[in-house]
This record gives structure tokens, C-alpha cells and sequence, in this order.
């Protein structure tokens, strides 16, 4: 705090003579991507990713003899994404991972975002220095963002990198593109679950009640959803015996829809079809598709138009929970 009022003054004395005043968001961005990074909890989450990063890019890299020979020498091999994407099935893939740890690393980053500096009493010295409530906010969420991109983005290029120098083969702009709209897809489902738990830092009071909060959204989402999903197809669809084949695919495609609820479905639907080119569809496919459909990948624009429902769907929910804890934030009363 000490460290804030001084950097506040510093900021507003050198640009005094300038006639010219910066945004203190800056400052508070700096503030809290430092708090991040020093924090012994940012550690241990860095390298839970790290070692599970690690672990699944072993695996992938121990296979690198077969991609390549599964990998012809056309302009469409995407071995970089193959490399991504492949396993030995001893442990998943990277992003079916991500779709674990990346709500824990959002969580963790925002559960005590404002109640704990409410807490300890620096919310309202916060509040006393030359900047607006909505700074502190904004700052409360993008600079955990900041500090997902930047380890998402190395991590993934780094691999790349890597299994260049030891292979040797070139990367396509393709697969370029593909791995930055992957990367960008993880960035935003970490900054759904930050805002689930930005949401409820302003709600609740402890740290700990936010916390167990939404682990228990979390846990609802990611196991439990699922199975209260097979416990009503049971309950209300009729046996599909009885069923005709497009009876069976409109039920089906009704599944797939209420699974959709789920953030972690719309991750892992969206994720593989960037890492995926072969990927045409998301629902069922009958047979006379699959007779006429050519064996070949389609372009990145036609991966995005495929997943836009579930993209759109990521980005109104994270904007909808952001405007709610913004608008609990600037009416809450800070003082008692």
C-alpha cells in the first residue's frame, strides 16, 4: 500500500509539469500482476501447469516418430497440431487438461479479490488515494489475464519451438493461426471462471466462503451436470428401440445442446475444433454426410463460424458476470 501511494504521487508529480495526467490504472495493473507473481499461491498453480504441461507434451514427444510418419509431406499436415493433440492414452491430451486446471487457476486468482483487501482494512485507503472505483476493478480482472496469456502463450510456443529444433520441419502460418486462436480460447475460459470468482469475492465477505463457492459451481459444471443430464434422458426420453433414426438424432442433438450449458463442454468442443482442421462437426452426423463428406480439413474461418456459438456463448457469460460485479462494486458501501 505504502509502495501504491508513492508510485500515485510520483505518477501525478511528473506529469504536473507536463499538464498531462495518467490513468492510474497502469499503476494498479503493476500492483497486482507484482502481488500475483510474488504470491506463493501463483507459484504452486505455475507449477501444477508447468509439471502437467511437462507431463502431456512427454507424451506427445515420445510419439513424434509416429506423427511424422502419420504426416505427409502436403501442404495440409498440420504436424505442429497433431503434436498438440496426440497421446499415448496413459494421460490426456494438454487442452482436455486445461479444461481441468484452467477453471482452478481463474478461481484461484479471483476468489479473495475484494474481500480480503476489505478485510485487512486497505480497500478503503485504496479507495482515498486519486483514482476511480472502476480502475480497481478493471485492474482486479485483466491483471490476472495478463499473467494467463503471457504463461499459456510461452508455454505452447515454447514446445513448438522446441519439437521444431529436433524435427526440423517447418510450421505452416495455418497451424500459427490455429495455436494463437487455441491460446485466445483458453485465455477467455480462465477469464470466465476469474469473473465467477470476482462475482463472489464482492458477494461474500471470507475468502474462504467465495472460494468453496465456486469450487462448488466448478465441481456442479464439470461432474455433477452430467450426470443429473443422464438422469433425465432416462427419466423423460422414450427407449430408443422404439425410436426411429431421426427421432434418435433430434434426441441427440437435444443432448448435445443441454451439455452446452456447461462452460467446461463449450472449452473442450471449442479447443478441438482449432486443434483439430479434420473436425467438421459438432452434432451428429448421419450416414449419408458422412458418404459425401471429402476427406480433408477446412480453414481456420470455417473452424471459427463452426465454433461461434460456443465462443459467443464463453464471451456473453464473462461480460454478463464482469457487469454484474461491476455494478455490486460501484453501489457497495466500502466504509463499514
Amino acid at each position: 500500500m505504502k509502495n501504491l501511494k508513492e508510485s500515485l504521487k510520483r505518477r501525478f508529480s511528473e506529469n504536473n509539469g507536463d499538464n498531462e495526467v495518467r490513468s492510474p490504472l497502469r499503476v494498479l495493473l503493476r500492483k497486482e500482476v507484482a502481488e500475483h507473481i510474488r504470491s506463493w499461491r501463483f507459484i504452486i498453480l505455475l507449477t501444477l501447469i508447468v509439471l502437467t504441461f511437462i507431463a502431456s507434451m512427454y507424451s506427445s514427444l515420445s510419439n513424434i516418430k509416429s506423427v511424422f510418419v502419420a504426416t505427409d509431406n502436403s501442404s495440409t499436415s498440420f504436424f505442429y497440431l497433431k503434436l498438440l493433440t496426440l497421446t499415448d492414452e496413459s494421460i490426456p491430451a494438454f487442452h482436455i487438461f486445461l479444461s481441468f486446471l484452467a477453471p482452478i487457476l481463474g478461481i484461484s486468482l479471483g476468489f479473495d479479490a475484494i474481500n480480503s483487501e476489505n478485510n485487512n482494512g486497505s480497500l478503503i485507503r485504496l479507495m482515498a488515494q486519486p483514482l476511480y472505483r472502476d480502475n480497481l476493478i478493471l485492474a482486479k480482472f485483466l491483471a490476472p489475464l495478463l499473467i494467463v496469456a503471457i504463461l499459456f502463450f510461452s508455454l505452447t510456443f515454447l514446445i513448438v519451438g522446441y519439437a521444431m529444433w529436433i524435427s526440423g520441419i517447418p510450421i505452416e502460418w495455418q497451424e500459427i493461426t490455429r495455436i494463437l486462436a487455441f491460446n485466445g480460447m483458453t485465455v477467455l475460459y480462465v477469464g470466465f471462471w476469474l469473473s465467477v470468482a470476482v462475482l463472489l469475492s464482492i458477494r461474500f465477505r471470507q475468502p474462504a466462503t467465495s472460494a468453496l463457492t465456486a469450487i462448488g459451481i466448478w465441481l456442479f459444471f464439470t461432474v455433477f451436470f452430467q450426470v443429473v443430464v443422464n438422469i433425465a434422458i432416462k427419466a423423460f426420453i422414450p427407449d430408443p428401440n422404439y425410436l426411429s433414426a431421426d427421432k434418435i438424432a433430434y434426441y441427440n442433438e437435444v443432448i448435445l445442446n443441454i451439455l452446452r450449458l456447461s462452460p467446461s463442454q463449450l472449452y473442450v468442443d471449442a479447443s478441438t475444433t482449432l486443434l483439430m482442421p479434420m473436425v467438421r462437426s459438432l452434432g451428429p452426423v448421419s450416414m449419408e454426410q458422412m458418404a459425401g463428406a471429402i476427406p480433408s480439413s477446412i480453414s481456420l474461418r470455417n473452424s471459427l463460424m463452426l465454433i461461434w456459438p460456443q465462443l459467443s456463448g464463453l464471451i456473453a457469460f464473462t461480460l454478463l458476470l464482469f457487469a454484474t460485479s461491476y455494478a455490486l462494486f460501484m453501489r457497495r458501501e466500502i466504509r463499514s
